[in-house]
């Protein structure tokens, strides 16, 4: 089907503002032109994140009626420690408040200094929270990745030869564990396979080095793998979940993506030492282990939300909508990376906007010019966000990709919203001179992008 059908019916309907270009403009400046000051209620279509902007079932909010707030053993942790379980398969389930703090939980119980914590690519909370333990966050992604044209169908793979080779050279002591991101968020929402998985598991038992997954969006790889990957066409979607994640031996989740709900996440592991430290730290700052920062009615959503992210239905139409507004940018003559990702359409800004240098960030001055003219909001995935200035001598290491991440948001807009996203970016891309860069007078020393503020360039400055 080319246009991809809503598999639900909408039951509320929340009014959206619409605001004038001047409005916008005056709105930019005052946010320092970051779009994360900008205030959500004058956007009218956000793809900003795709975290904790899900449209939640109504077997969800009748799930939010039977909260139990007791403060130890509430009923719908038990609910939710069965699910969790039954879909990933480890003994030690351990619900957070969202998953940077699964994150925090993990990393400062296991990476001490010195350390270094492999993956195919550190998305940027996570790259944030290794580094604040004094660690390094190395990237191994295969080299296709950083190619926007390239199809290769599993683009967020390990590169396992060169996680061999950096194992050799930094140490096997060094390294308290490797990461596997489903699917790889920073490289376009790319998904990995499974022959990929085994190879990297296999890699690591010669190695005594544990796996973890970062689930955030699990649902989505595997619907992939079932598309894409020889064998997989015939196995159900919690099927090819299952067999994923017995080769990893935990996983940390942000269930505000796959779990489709505003707020929640956990860790799931095997290993009794690192969940005994890492539940003492929990109750240290989240709370008790049986609601880990959470209402009752919290993880009953979140219970509910990881069977029902597993319909191969709403699977089919989630990554279908995707790939619609991806096609249609492609068929407007929008420079994209490709191939389409799971939750997410990246604009390739170096080829949208060539003439401004990546010193004047050309992602974000995209994705202002995009909330400016049409009052859609995306994010930058590029220097602001990857950037990295050296201490010593001031100089700016950057990013390979220099994209605007368009975010959807799970069961929100509707295909006509969509239509509108890429209608507004195909007219944006006929006016594209016109967008001038940007320099950054702030920026904090971790995650600046969240906080950084610009002004924009008195004129274009050609390479």
């Amino acid at each position: 089907m080319k246009f991809p059908s809503e598999p639900f019916k909408i039951k509320v309907v929340e009014p959206i503002k619409r605001t004038s270009r001047e409005e916008r403009d005056r709105l930019l400046r005052e946010a320092g032109y970051n779009l994360f000051h900008v205030p959500a209620g004058s956007v009218y279509v956000d793809l900003l994140t795709d975290s904790g902007t899900s449209a939640m079932s109504d077997h969800q909010w009748a799930g939010m009626m039977l909260g139990d707030e007791s403060y130890a053993g509430s009923k719908n942790y038990y609910h939710f420690e069965s699910v969790v379980r039954s879909i990933f398969g480890y003994r030690h389930v351990i619900p957070t408040h969202q998953g940077r703090m699964a994150e925090h939980l993990l990393f400062s119980t296991v990476v001490k200094p010195g350390m270094y914590v492999l993956n195919n690519i550190h998305f940027d909370t996570t790259r944030a929270n290794v580094e604040h333990q004094g660690a390094e966050a190395l990237d191994l992604v295969v080299k296709e990745a950083y190619d926007p044209h390239c199809e290769l169908p599993f683009k967020g793979d390990m590169d396992v030869s060169r996680l061999e080779e950096t194992i050799n050279r930094v140490g096997r002591e060094r390294i308290p564990l490797v990461m596997v991101t489903v699917t790889n968020n920073s490289g376009g929402g790319q998904p990995v396979s499974m022959e990929n998985i085994r190879r990297t598991r296999a890699l690591l038992n010669r190695y005594g080095i544990p796996l973890v997954f970062d689930a955030c969006r699990f649902a989505e790889n595997c619907f992939f793998i079932k598309e894409r990957e020889a064998g997989y066409k015939d196995t159900p979607v919690r099927e090819i979940a299952r067999e994923l994640f017995s080769y990893g031996d935990g996983c940390i989740m942000s269930a505000k993506k796959d779990g489709l709900v505003n707020i929640g996440g956990f860790l799931s592991l095997n290993d009794d030492r690192w969940a005994e430290g890492i539940t003492n730290m929990l109750i240290l700052v989240e709370g008790f282990p049986t609601y880990g920062g959470l209402a009752g009615r919290d993880l009953e959503a979140m219970a509910r939300g990881l069977e029902e992210v597993l319909d191969e239905e709403y699977l089919r139409f989630r990554i279908g909508q995707v790939r619609y507004l991806g096609e249609m940018l492609e068929g407007g003559g929008v420079p994209i990376l490709k191939p389409i990702g799971g939750h997410a359409v990246y604009l390739n800004a170096r080829e949208f906007l060539p003439l401004i240098p990546q010193g004047q960030f050309p992602a974000q001055a995209l994705a202002v010019a995009l909330y400016r003219e049409y009052g859609i909001r995306g994010v930058e995935i590029g220097t602001v966000m990857f950037g990295k200035r050296d201490p010593v001598t001031g100089e700016t290491h950057y990013p390979e990709l220099e994209l605007v991440r368009l975010a959807i948001p799970r069961r929100v807009y509707t295909n006509m919203q969509i239509t509108y996203v890429a209608e507004s970016i195909a007219d944006l891309f006929t006016h594209r001179d016109s967008i001038g860069g940007l320099v950054m007078t702030y920026e904090a020393p971790l995650l600046r992008h969240f906080t950084a503020r610009f002004e924009e360039c008195a004129s274009i400055v050609t390479k």
